[in-house]
C-alpha cells in the first residue's frame, strides 16, 4: 500500500544513495531544480505536458523556476533587456556576454571570467586545461558528482581525463577522503553543495581542511559551483572568501538566478584565455548567445540578493514538512538533510513514485496547491524521491500553510 512500506521491522538511519543512469531520481533528466519534470512524455507516469500545467498552474506552490510558457519567457528577455533597447547584440561573445563575464569575476574578486553556453562544457575545459599544466589527467571527485551521475562518462571518453571517485554517499568529501586517495591526482574538484545528496555543505572548517589536504598533495582545487550563489548563508562568509578557497570556480546562471541557461569559467587570467580555445573546440563559441546573457544578468541583479531569504524560508518548509509527517503518523519518511543548507532539499517517502506524482498531480489540479512535483524510484525497493525549492513564490508560506498542504498530499497519496 502506499506510504506503508516497512523495512521488514528494523530502524532505517538513511536511505541508500540513488542510482542514476540517463533517468533515475535526482538526476538532470528530472528537471532542472526540484524534480518538476522529466525529458520525455512520462513523469513519474504523467504525462509531462499535464504535470508542468498543473503546477504551472497552481495559485499557491512553493517555487516557480522555469514553470513559464514561450510568452513569459519571452517577456522576462524583454524586460532584462528594457535597459539595452537600443544596444548591439553579442556577436560570438562580445558585448553582453563580455558585461556578464566582468560582473561574474567582480562577485567572485577573481581575475576573469568566461562565459560557456553549458556547466558541463565549462567544467571539461577547466579540468582538461588544469591537467595540461600539471601534467597528471587524474581528477578526484566524489562518487555522487555531477560529472560521474549525469554526464555520459565525457570526461573519459571526450575529455581524455581519469577520474577518481572518493567520498561517502550522502557526505561531502572531508580532508581524510583527500588524503586517503592512494594514487596521485592532479585536480581535487568540490561540488557545492552536493546536490545528489540533498544539497548538502561542509562546515566552513571542514571546507578549510578539505582545500588544505588537496594543496597538501600539490593538487589544484576546482569547484563545480553550479549552485555557488546560495551558499553564503550556510558558510556565513561572502562569495570572494568562498571562491578564493580554489584555483577556479564554475557557476550556472539558471539554476538559482533565473536565466535562459548559461555558465561561467572563472579563475586566473591565463585559464581563462586557454578555457576560451577549448570553448571554440568544443562547438560552444556561439554566434549570438546575449538573451541568455541579460537574463543572468538580471538574475545577478536581482534573485542573487534574495537567496538567503530563500534559505531561511526553505528551513522552515523542511522543519513543518518534519513535524507534519510525524503528526500524521506516515510510516517512513525522511526530509534531507533534516535543516536544509540551501534553499533546496530531499524528500524520502515509502511508497510508490509514480502513485506519489500522481498525487502531487491530483493536488496541483483538483486544490491549486502545490507542495511537490514529480517523485522517482530511488535506494532500496519501496522508497522515492523528490527535490523541493523554496524561491520568491515560496516566501509567503507558513508552518501552518506546509501542514494543511502536507496534509491533503498525504489524502491524496493514500487514495487509489
Amino acid at each position: 500500500m502506499l506510504l506503508g512500506y516497512r523495512h521488514r521491522g528494523r530502524a532505517v538511519d538513511r536511505p541508500a544513495r540513488p542510482r542514476c543512469g540517463d533517468t533515475t531520481a535526482g538526476g538532470d533528466t528530472m528537471g532542472e531544480d526540484a524534480g518538476m519534470t522529466g525529458e520525455g512524455e512520462e513523469a513519474g507516469g504523467v504525462p509531462r505536458e499535464r504535470l508542468l500545467a498543473a503546477l504551472r498552474g497552481a495559485e499557491r506552490k512553493l517555487w516557480s523556476g522555469p514553470l513559464r510558457s514561450v510568452g513569459e519567457r519571452l517577456a522576462d528577455v524583454a524586460d532584462a533587456a528594457a535597459a539595452d533597447l537600443d544596444g548591439w547584440p553579442d556577436f560570438y561573445g562580445d558585448g553582453v556576454v563580455e558585461r556578464l563575464e566582468e560582473r561574474t569575476a567582480e562577485l567572485l574578486d577573481l581575475p576573469a571570467a568566461v562565459w560557456f553556453p553549458t556547466g558541463t562544457m565549462a567544467q571539461q575545459a577547466a579540468l582538461r586545461c588544469w591537467a595540461a599544466r600539471t601534467g597528471d589527467p587524474r581528477v578526484a571527485l566524489h562518487a555522487d558528482s555531477h560529472p560521474v551521475r549525469h554526464e555520459r562518462e565525457a570526461l573519459e571518453r571526450v575529455a581524455g581525463l581519469r577520474p577518481v571517485r572518493m567520498g561517502t554517499e550522502h557526505t561531502p568529501v572531508t580532508a581524510e577522503d583527500v588524503r586517503a586517495l592512494d594514487e596521485p591526482v592532479g585536480t581535487v574538484m568540490l561540488e557545492l553543495p552536493l546536490r545528489d545528496a540533498g544539497f548538502v555543505l561542509p562546515t566552513w572548517e571542514e571546507l578549510t581542511r578539505t582545500v588544505a589536504a588537496a594543496r597538501e598533495r600539490d593538487a589544484v582545487v576546482h569547484l563545480d559551483g553550479a549552485r555557488l550563489w546560495e551558499c553564503t548563508t550556510w558558510f556565513d562568509r561572502p562569495l570572494p572568501d568562498i571562491a578564493g578557497l580554489a584555483d577556479s570556480v564554475y557557476v550556472s546562471f539558471y539554476k538559482s538566478l533565473g536565466g535562459l541557461s548559461g555558465a561561467a569559467l572563472a579563475g586566473p587570467a591565463e585559464l581563462a584565455d586557454e578555457a576560451r580555445v577549448w570553448r571554440h573546440r568544443y562547438g560552444g563559441s556561439v554566434f549570438q548567445q546575449w538573451p541568455a546573457a541579460l537574463t543572468a544578468l538580471r538574475g545577478l541583479e536581482r534573485e542573487l540578493p534574495r537567496l538567503p531569504s530563500y534559505v531561511a524560508r526553505a528551513r522552515l518548509v523542511a522543519a513543518a514538512l518534519r513535524s507534519g509527517f510525524a503528526a500524521a503518523e506516515v510510516p517512513w519518511a525522511r526530509v534531507q538533510p533534516q535543516e536544509p543548507h540551501t534553499h533546496q532539499f530531499h524528500v524520502w517517502l515509502a511508497g510508490d513514485a509514480e502513485a506519489l506524482t500522481l498525487a502531487s498531480l491530483r493536488q496541483a489540479e483538483e486544490t491549486g496547491t502545490a507542495l511537490f512535483g514529480r517523485w522517482t524510484a530511488a535506494g532500496a525497493p519501496g522508497l522515492a524521491l523528490t527535490e523541493v525549492t523554496v524561491d520568491a513564490a515560496g516566501l509567503d508560506w507558513s508552518a501552518a500553510d506546509v501542514h494543511t498542504a502536507l496534509t491533503s498530499f498525504l489524502t491524496y497519496a493514500r487514495s487509489r
